[in-house]
């Protein structure tokens, strides 16, 4: 399979896309957070989409009876059916039971995509992950249950009236019994080192372990000790073939009492094994390199664990709330396949970015996007459905990035930068237009290009422009190039239609350098970065 990005509502996507057993390992970390709404990439208070405000997402589910009652007329949901019931009974048409309506059909999709070796790791709040382990329980089988993570992701919490809130919650469910493991270890902390006081005679250094475990088991025979009968209701680890093979590598230390004792190589011990107290992986800090000023973002180390955990080389990985795309962003660099799904174009072109600016790669040839709009008719529909997602597409569709708004937009919707001949940085302003277009929209366009002192203008239409627009654009000149570039002149103001773009047509700018690394070094240097969340 190709890697692929998604946008739209992942519950269709699950459904009409991703196979029966076709995934490895599912992440999701689904937003609830009580009634508040994340404006993910600005950071301000909710606005009218006009004023080119920003929702990600919204975790204010609202309470939906028709949903509930369409989706449990299925008679397949019988036995979750009878869960939601219960539950509803107690919770009644709340904003906790919404959430839980809205999740139950998601988790039923993911387990029938997950392969029979297949993991899900479902992060959640506190708030919540009672009532999620219990639908957990009622789709896989409370067998299949194999931990509660606690993830330390903070050291220290004022919490009013109540006990610091520092940690979260991952639920961990296997699909069969057969499910990939790889146990992860820690390092040895300086206590546990000291252990490994005894030496043999080349020098390894090692200390002597249990060699049985809970459970009455058979007696072995340890060579020319003869057999021996483990400790009552106690049972070797290891089987007679394996016994045997430790006698003949040395492995086997003798106590004074005649007891058996398993040598452990310090060369060999890979660490202690990881417990579900996880306390040493931390939250993202605000000038790290991987942070994106997204409030819920979790740290690579977190996910590239999980997915060390549980998946293989070449296997795939499903987050179906994908977000900024840090679990997309660890599949790629561990060597597995991906699939990332959100409802938001602005999230899309975030893993985009990162995606280009990580690794150097490019949709289209390095992975597909899809539900994204592929015609005028589709882009039209998306412009009357959501302006502002529209022009987050579009400013995509021409590698650029969307601008933050903190006191309107001033006319740039977002911006392309790239090198000249020089490497030096410069950056082209963008703005995109969904409805009716008129000359003087390009005459306010060439005073934004001016103003922000940009190399170049991209004005991007819905709509066929007038040859009135066309010769304004031409009256605000030319780019010059050095000789060493391929042109020695570009349009300073050029007009794309999005049919042209979707039919291939590029705007004219120096592609010495590419756009995307570019904007990381430039927005770490002027502290854009912090204001796009990049």
């Amino acid at each position: 399979m190709k890697n692929t990005l998604y946008y739209g509502d992942n519950l269709a996507i699950l459904r009409e896309h991703i196979q029966d057993e076709s995934v490895d390992l599912v992440y999701l970390d689904p937003p609830f957070n009580s009634a508040r709404d994340y404006n993910v990439l600005f950071k301000q208070a909710k606005k009218d989409e006009n004023q080119a405000q920003i929702t990600a997402f919204t975790d204010t589910w609202q309470w939906s009876k028709r949903h509930y009652d369409e989706f449990f007329e299925d008679p397949r949901n019988a036995r979750l059916f009878d869960l939601m019931e219960a539950l509803h009974k107690i919770l009644g048409a709340s904003e906790m039971m919404a959430y839980l309506v809205m999740m139950a059909p998601r988790l039923l999709e993911l387990h029938r995509t997950l392969k029979p070796t297949g993991s899900l790791y479902l992060h959640c709040d506190p708030a919540a992950s009672h009532y999620l382990k219990v639908m957990l329980d009622v789709i896989f089988g409370p067998a299949r249950f194999r931990n509660e993570i606690t993830w330390k992701r903070s050291s220290a919490h004022n919490d009013a009236s109540k006990y610091g809130n520092v940690a979260d919650i991952l639920l961990y469910y296997a699909k069969s019994p057969d499910r990939i493991w790889n146990p992860q270890y820690q390092p040895y902390s300086p206590e546990m080192l000291t252990r490994f006081r005894n030496a043999d005679a080349d020098g390894r250094r090692w200390w002597d372990g249990d060699l049985t475990g809970a459970g009455a088991g058979p007696a072995r025979t340890f060579g020319e000790k003869g057999e021996i009968a483990p400790p009552n209701g106690r049972h070797w680890m290891y089987d007679q073939e394996g016994i045997d093979r430790l006698v003949v590598e040395g492995k086997i230390h003798w106590t004074k009492q005649g007891t058996p004792r398993l040598k452990r190589y310090f060369d060999e011990a890979p660490g202690v094994p990881l417990q579900n107290v996880w306390t040493d992986i931390f939250p993202i800090n605000s000038q790290a390199n991987e942070a994106m000023g997204y409030p819920t973002q979790k740290p690579l180390a977190l996910l590239e664990r999980i997915i060390n955990a549980s998946s293989n080389p070449g296997d795939v990985v499903l987050d179906p709330f994908c977000g900024c795309g840090t679990a997309v962003v660890a599949a790629e660099r561990l060597g597995r396949k991906w699939i990332g799904v959100d409802v938001t174009f602005i999230a899309i072109d975030l893993m985009v970015s990162r995606l280009a600016k990580d690794f150097g790669l490019s949709r289209k040839k390095d992975y597909d996007i899809l539900g994204d709009p592929k015609d005028v008719y589709s882009a039209r529909k998306l412009f009357e459905e959501s302006p502002k997602q529209f022009e987050i597409w579009a400013i995509g569709l021409v590698g650029g990035l969307p601008q933050p708004d903190k006191s309107g937009d001033k006319g740039v919707d977002g911006k392309v930068y790239f090198g000249d001949a020089d490497a030096k940085m410069q950056f082209a302003v963008c703005q995109v237009k969904g409805g009716h277009l008129t000359p003087s929209a390009i005459r306010d366009f060439a005073q934004v290009i001016n103003r922000d002192k940009a190399a170049l203008g991209f004005f991007i239409t819905l709509q066929t422009p007038t040859k009135g627009m066309y010769q304004e654009a031409e009256e605000s000149g030319w780019f010059e190039l050095k000789e060493v570039m391929e042109q020695k002149r570009i349009p300073k103001m050029q007009i794309l239609t999005i049919k042209e773009l979707l039919d291939g047509t590029e705007f004219q700018y120096p592609r010495s350098w590419t756009q995307r690394s570019a904007a990381s070094s430039k927005l770490t240097r002027t502290g854009e970065q912090k204001d796009l969340g990049l």
